[in-house]
């Protein structure tokens, strides 16, 4: 266990960060299996609608530092590539 005050504060600091990151991340990838789903079923209005939000989402969790920015691009090239290659 730390001893500094500074170290204390960091300790904390990184546990509320990671709780943070944790939420965003599972945020991300709760949207991503709604678009995945809606692409199962065959529904190309709800995916296409699904992606929109899922692409606002993964780029706020980029812009927070949860994800790198060539992830985040990956993540969302992948999710439009699906959706597109619908019927």
């Amino acid at each position: 266990m730390a001893n500094i005050k500074s170290a204390k504060k960091r300790i904390v600091v990184n546990n509320i960060r990671a709780e943070r990151n944790k939420a965003i991340k599972s945020k991300v990838k709760t949207y991503i299996k709604k678009v995945e789903a809606a692409v199962a079923e065959g529904d190309k209005a709800a995916a296409a609608e699904a992606l929109k939000i899922a692409t606002v989402e993964i780029d706020k969790a980029c812009s927070k530092g949860v994800y790198h920015a060539n992830n985040a691009g990956r993540k969302v090239s992948r999710l439009t590539l699906l959706v597109n290659s619908m019927n």
